[in-house]
């Protein structure tokens, strides 16, 4: 078990609530579904991806939750989260030529917290919250930003293929988080950086059960409440550098630690 640094252990016990997270990747090892329309034919998504015939029985992770929840997501999400990803992202001094991979990209929200002398890759499950990730990079003229479909416990790039993988609030939303980390830790090169933020359960056994209470509520809406984050680290290669609330209310932890050699 990793020994989180004395900050990690700070701040808690202010923890209320459940998390607002998003449903933009899910544990799924069948192929990415195509959609449908012109964006079959820009070539800015993952040519190798397999494609879906127009009429096939959907698989349970391709919910029509998704679609709904792009303008929601949109509307409701850069009040939640955006002030405290531009803030940790731009403490690490990203460095130009820097190798990012963002694992839950969702529909871009994040990506201007990167600079452009960084090149930057984003995967996700949702082609619908790419599809609009694919108009802001457009829109922005970002030509050191691509994203594709991909399943976040199930990566398809090589061993260290990155400096910096980060992921925002989406680990709590998969099938099997350990997984999901095993993967970010994976392809992340030594001496690399990772960086999470998201929603883990309260070491405050009070604060945990009043959280744990919403979790049935949670899990239909696409999320857990109850992620141990001790439990997530656990025998990973990794050196944890930080753990910890960005403030004493704050639902959300910040998580950065660096791959070992």
């Amino acid at each position: 078990m990793l020994e989180l640094d004395s900050e990690s252990h700070s701040n808690q016990s202010s923890e209320t609530g459940s998390q607002a997270g998003t449903a933009c990747v899910k544990s799924c090892d069948e192929s990415v579904p195509s959609r449908d329309g012109d964006r079959k034919q820009n070539g800015k998504m993952n040519g190798g991806t397999a494609k879906k015939p127009r009429g096939a029985k959907p698989k349970p992770h391709e919910s029509k939750l998704y679609d709904n929840l792009v303008p929601a997501y949109q509307a409701l999400w850069p009040a939640v989260a955006r002030r405290r990803i531009l803030h940790n992202v731009n403490s690490l001094n990203i460095a130009a030529g820097t190798k990012v991979l963002e694992v839950g990209v969702g529909t871009g929200l994040s990506l201007d917290a990167y600079p452009r002398h960084a090149d930057i890759t984003g995967v996700d499950l949702s082609e619908s919250m790419l599809a609009e990730a694919e108009d802001l990079i457009e829109q922005r003229g970002w030509d050191h930003i691509s994203v594709q479909p991909m399943n976040a416990e199930k990566l398809t790039f090589e061993d260290a293929s990155f400096d910096l993988v980060t992921s925002f609030h989406t680990i709590s939303v998969v099938s099997h988080p350990e997984r999901m980390m095993r993967e970010l830790v994976r392809v992340c090169r030594p001496g690399g950086k990772i960086l999470v933020i998201n929603h883990f359960r309260s070491p405050n056994p009070l604060i945990a059960r009043v959280v744990d209470s919403a979790g049935s509520l949670t899990r239909h809406l696409g999320w857990r409440t109850d992620l141990n984050v001790d439990e997530l680290l656990n025998e990973l290669p990794i050196q944890v550098m930080r753990c910890q609330k960005s403030n004493p209310l704050s639902l959300f932890r910040v998580l950065i630690a660096e791959r070992k050699g």
